[in-house]
């Protein structure tokens, strides 16, 4: 190599490693600056002292409706399905569903026929047992109720067993709760009885105890002894329900965490009926279990023993701390409807509806409820008239009768008309408004901004059903969740014309899915909740806070952010919440002005994250936390807190309001050193 090539290799070398010394530096300070991260929006909060407005008390709630089994097999802690032998109609014989046979059609014959005791449901299962001790397989012969996909029966627990029982001879009958295909036997009791005893109707009642465990077992009633056996409204409760109200407990305390204001019930299309001829009629749903009919919810096509009645939904309520929200049908279903000229008999059951509930135990309806066991009247407060029936033929003027029927015997119930008042006034006198919206994500996370235009004059807006559905939900999203919390923090935002919100539906049995998602999910033995039901759990303390007016400031067409200030235990706490509907992580930079920091100051608590690593993520059994929130401690500087919003995120940033210290020199005779005293 000569001279001139070697000087020219070496300037090419020394080139090179200018440049790539550059770059590696140009490199470290792009990988430095993502880390300290520049904010790349700011929120800007004003927590002075009067600058907030109070938010309602009654802002988030629940809406419970009969669909998905969410109460006969769910929330409603009667094991046995179809008890009464009702739900194959009242033609005879009929359909014992899921009711079936233990042995077979030459041990023994089974049908139904109209022979009960009870009025107002007729039906009874009558049991033709053809053999005897000798010839009847050893377990014996006899009937077995799986319940709703098996019963949940746990070692150790107890379960009440009532059934009603009559014959023509002795009885000697088994009451056994086994496992799922009879092998194993759980717990079991013999009950015996002379022909005399039994030659009427007789309520008979044990108590098992299991001596095992099965999440899919079965209640059996069986008997070697020959001779025909009537049986009728055959009940198993576990003794452990919540307060012995009939709640299972796991459900309820998953309701209790959202610390609900209020309860809607009993629905929903469940309350008109596909024809007003299978509507929820309160009447038919109390006094004893015994003697209710029952219905087929044919909007949701399956029978229910309305064991979870009028009595129950007031008791739920109470139980929650949650005021009742009572929707009634107003003489309309999906396919007919009552004039208004004929609605009297109608608003009149409305009428002694709310009597039932108000009622002094003296009267004619309240007395009812007294011999129920509740002298004392439950608070009702308000009532809907009607779901989804605007625009009905009738709805008008059957709303107006109903209206001034109630306001005139009760003028201090709030009432809900099923007209949307958000975009044009009403044409009808109401109190509030109910507002449902089911739509894609992309569109409800768009409708933030839904109310902020809406008139301030008139009745509140009740958004009594909300919910992200479709392809973005599949059973239960992390991506609708996060539409959902944007869409409520904007109800919180606009909560002087919201006063009242509620996800749907709230239940649903895994076995029955009527319908695509739901807030939890549960089987007969375990439940979980999905990332629309850990949205909720974010806004539990929004009710009767106060709002903090905060602005965004940046790009943020991704974020929607909010502040609100709540005490908890007697400590004053702000909470930053803010969803990233984004695919890339945000800085964002919070400044809160307001507070004099030589009285107050803002130290970091804790921080709540709701992500995954996959937007259409969902919770599932087999992984029910695989999208939960995640708490941690939020470290903040003195006077600075920038946070980073992971992509596709939702987080909320609770900071400790607490009286500044400010060191102060202090002198005695022997040093001079510093104390610390509060100020404030």
């Amino acid at each position: 190599m000569d001279m001139e090539s070697w000087k020219f290799l070496r300037s090419v070398c020394i080139l090179s490693f200018l440049l790539g010394s550059c770059f590696v530096y140009q490199s470290l300070r792009v990988v430095h600056a993502q880390e300290d991260g520049k904010p790349a929006v700011t929120l800007q909060v004003n927590a002075s002292n009067g600058a907030g407005r109070l938010i309602p008390e009654t802002l988030f709630g629940i809406f419970f409706e009969e669909i998905n089994h969410a109460g006969a097999g769910g929330l409603w802690a009667e094991l046995v399905s179809n008890r009464g032998f009702e739900a194959g109609g009242q033609n005879t014989p009929s359909n014992i569903w899921p009711w079936s046979i233990v042995g077979d059609q030459s041990s023994i014959y089974v049908a139904t026929d109209r022979s009960s005791s009870f009025e107002r449901n007729k039906i009874a299962l009558r049991m033709d047992v053809l053999c005897d001790s000798n010839g009847c397989p050893s377990g014996g012969v006899g009937v077995y109720n799986p319940g709703y996909w098996g019963m949940n029966i746990e070692e150790g627990k107890k379960y009440k067993v009532a059934f009603y029982v009559r014959s023509t001879g002795d009885i000697d009958v088994y009451v056994s709760l086994t496992s799922s295909n009879g092998s194993l036997t759980l717990a079991s009791e013999k009950i015996t009885a002379s022909a005399s005893d039994v030659s009427k109707w007789t309520k008979k009642e044990v108590l098992l105890e299991a001596k095992g465990t099965d999440h899919g077992a079965r209640l059996q009633l069986t008997t070697t002894k020959k001779g025909s056996i009537w049986i009728d409204q055959v009940s198993a409760v576990p003794l452990d329900t919540y307060k012995g109200h009939g709640f299972r407990n796991d459900l309820f305390q998953m309701m209790v965490d959202l610390k609900p204001r209020f309860i809607r019930f009993p629905g929903g299309c469940f309350v008109e009926g596909e024809w007003l001829s299978n509507a929820f009629r309160w009447k038919e749903t109390v006094g004893p279990w015994e003697e209710r009919p029952g219905h087929f919810g044919d909007v949701w096509k399956y029978w229910t023993d309305d064991g979870l009645g009028h009595f129950e939904f007031f008791q739920l309520a109470e139980d929650i701390g949650a005021a009742p929200i009572w929707v009634f049908n107003n003489g309309i279903s999906h396919n007919d409807e009552v004039e208004t000229a004929s609605i009297m008999p109608f608003v009149q059951e409305a009428l002694d509806g709310i009597e039932f509930a108000r009622g002094d135990a003296n009267s004619t309806w309240g007395s009812v409820r007294a011999a129920m066991g509740r002298k004392e009247p439950f608070e009702l407060k308000y009532v809907a008239v009607g779901n989804e029936d605007c625009g009905k033929t009738y709805y008008r003027g059957n709303y107006i009768v109903f209206y001034d029927a109630i306001k005139k015997t009760y003028p201090d119930i709030k009432i809900i008309s099923n007209c949307d008042g958000s975009s044009r006034p009403l044409d009808h006198p109401a109190d509030f408004y109910d507002y449902h919206i089911y739509t894609s994500a992309s569109n409800l996370f768009s409708m933030y901004h839904q109310f902020d235009r809406t008139s301030r004059n008139g009745p509140k807006a009740f958004v009594s059903e909300y919910a992200v559905t479709g392809k973005d939900a599949g059973t239960g999203s992390l991506l609708a969740s996060l539409a959902e919390a944007a869409f409520l923090i904007g109800l919180e935002k606009n909560s002087d014309i919201v006063e009242m919100a509620s996800y749907a539906p709230l239940f649903v049995n895994t076995n029955d899915r009527r319908w695509n998602p739901d807030a939890i999910v549960f089987n007969s033995s375990h439940l979980y909740g999905t990332p629309s039901y850990w949205v909720q759990r974010f806004f539990a303390e929004s009710s009767g806070a106060t709002l903090l007016h905060s602005t965004l400031k940046g790009n943020s067409s991704s974020l929607v952010a909010s502040a609100i200030s709540w005490k908890n235990n007697g400590t004053d706490y702000i909470r930053i919440k803010a969803v990233n509907f984004g695919a890339s992580s945000v800085n964002m930079k919070v400044l809160i002005d307001g507070i004099d920091p030589n009285v107050m100051k803002v130290s970091g608590s804790k921080k709540t994250t709701l992500t995954s690593s996959n937007v259409m993520d969902e919770n599932s059994f087999t992984q029910p936390e695989k999208v939960v929130p995640h708490e941690s401690l939020l470290e903040m500087a003195e006077e600075d807190l920038t946070v980073v919003l992971p992509p596709h995120s939702f987080s909320s940033f609770d900071l400790l309001k607490e009286s500044a210290k400010i060191r102060m020199p202090v002198s005695d005779s022997s040093s001079y050193h510093q104390k610390t005293t509060t100020v404030g």
